[in-house]
């Protein structure tokens, strides 16, 4: 039977003993339950491990902020009177203040498997703190929906930031507690770094189990079916098209008011057929109630990955988006596609290039003479060099 981390953790006696007689925080999100939907932060209550303090990321603890780039402030939990120190307001990075509340730190995130999601800079951010103080961490695993695939273009780290924080493709094919062990052989931390695993989960056979409830990690990450596609379509938050956020579909659609979506699909097949395999495209239009082309009727397409034809080890999103992209600079050469900055704290990169890892991606879609091969070589490499780097700390 399948088991979270934190259903491990309460398991052992041992370590349970061992952190009641320690300082222990929590750093948790909405989605951060058992498999009875119990939040964690109750669970430790329950089972006699009084919290010293919490700490939440992006979106908030108990996720409260249902728009992106929306700051938290810190608070009092109401229920236990312990403080919940944001990571995504005043401050990104734990102040040694912060710091002082705890011995040993608590991770329990539930990650989507994408280098962008903000939730792997607040899990590193947290170890640079724990070395730089000498306290532990112990990451509570859990599954990565999107699986052991890896696709997309390396971070260069000459465009670090938070929303890419770390140098691996954005589908890295690694749970939160992998990433965990990766990045501490990366920096060559010598802190005190724990992992519960998870129990009976096989993740290249079954990414999410299936017993499991989907609690959203993220307020526009309500659907498996969107976490799929996230590897792609959060490119689109670079463009002036609409990834479909204002819609009860986010992040499955691509669309604007001035582009025709039935010839964008058409284009992407006679570009490269082979970037589309495992999904089918349903050409569209979408009204986005807020956010971008807010109350516009906009005409493009919605990713299908509840069809039939999909297939996980087929379905490649970056290269879905990024060949969308394409097609739309084939048939609108002269098109305002890339929106500018600011964008998540950077004031000078451009949004695309954060998203996408560097300026490969944008400067490929732009180069009308640029070929599909040309961008696939650079990937392809990428991809590999990951998969070699981080498969010795697979867990499962």
């Amino acid at each position: 039977m399948f088991k979270f981390g934190i259903e491990k953790l309460f398991e052992n006696s041992e370590l349970l003993e061992e952190l009641k007689s320690k300082k222990v925080s929590l750093l948790a999100h909405p989605a951060s339950v058992d498999q009875n939907l119990n939040h964690s932060i109750d669970l430790c209550f329950q089972n006699g491990l009084e919290l010293t303090s919490c700490f939440g990321p992006q979106h908030g603890m108990k996720g409260e902020k249902q728009d992106n780039m929306i700051e938290s402030d810190d608070y009092r939990d109401p229920k236990y009177d312990i403080p919940v120190f944001s990571l995504y307001g005043e401050h990104r990075r734990p102040t040694d203040e912060m710091m002082s509340t705890f011995d040993i730190m608590l991770v329990d995130l539930q990650d989507v498997g994408n280098r962008i999601y903000t939730y792997i800079a607040t899990l590193v951010y947290i170890m640079d703190a724990c070395e730089r103080l000498g306290k532990e961490v112990i990451v509570l695993d859990r599954p990565n929906p999107a699986g052991r695939m890896i696709e997309g273009l390396t971070l260069n780290m000459d465009f670090e930031t938070f929303v890419g924080s770390v140098p691996m493709p954005m589908r890295n094919g690694i749970t939160m507690g992998e990433l965990a062990l990766w990045y501490k052989s990366h920096k060559g931390y010598k802190q005190n770094l724990r992992v519960v695993k998870c129990d009976n989960y096989n993740m290249s056979k079954q990414a999410w189990p299936k017993e499991l409830s989907w609690v959203n990690p993220s307020p526009n990450l309500p659907r498996l079916t969107g976490i799929y596609s996230y590897a792609g379509t959060v490119l689109i938050e670079g463009a002036t098209i609409s990834e479909g956020r204002g819609t009860t579909i986010p992040l499955e659609l691509f669309g604007a008011p001035d582009i025709d979506g039935e010839a964008i699909v058409k284009k992407m097949y006679e570009l490269n057929e082979g970037w589309l395999l495992g999904c089918k495209l349903r050409p569209c239009f979408f009204e986005p109630t807020f956010q971008k082309h807010k109350q516009k009727l906009c005409s493009g397409f919605q990713i299908h990955v509840d069809h039939p034809v999909y297939n996980e080890n087929k379905f490649m999103p970056y290269r879905l988006v990024s060949l969308a992209f394409k097609a739309v600079r084939k048939l609108y050469p002269n098109y305002n596609m890339w929106n500018q900055p600011p964008y998540e704290y950077e004031e000078k990169l451009m949004p695309v290039d954060i998203l996408s890892g560097s300026s490969i991606l944008r400067e490929w879609v732009d180069d009308d003479s640029a070929q599909i091969n040309d961008l696939e070589a650079i990937m392809k490499k990428d991809e590999q060099d990951w998969l070699k780097e981080s498969k010795e700390f697979h867990l499962y």
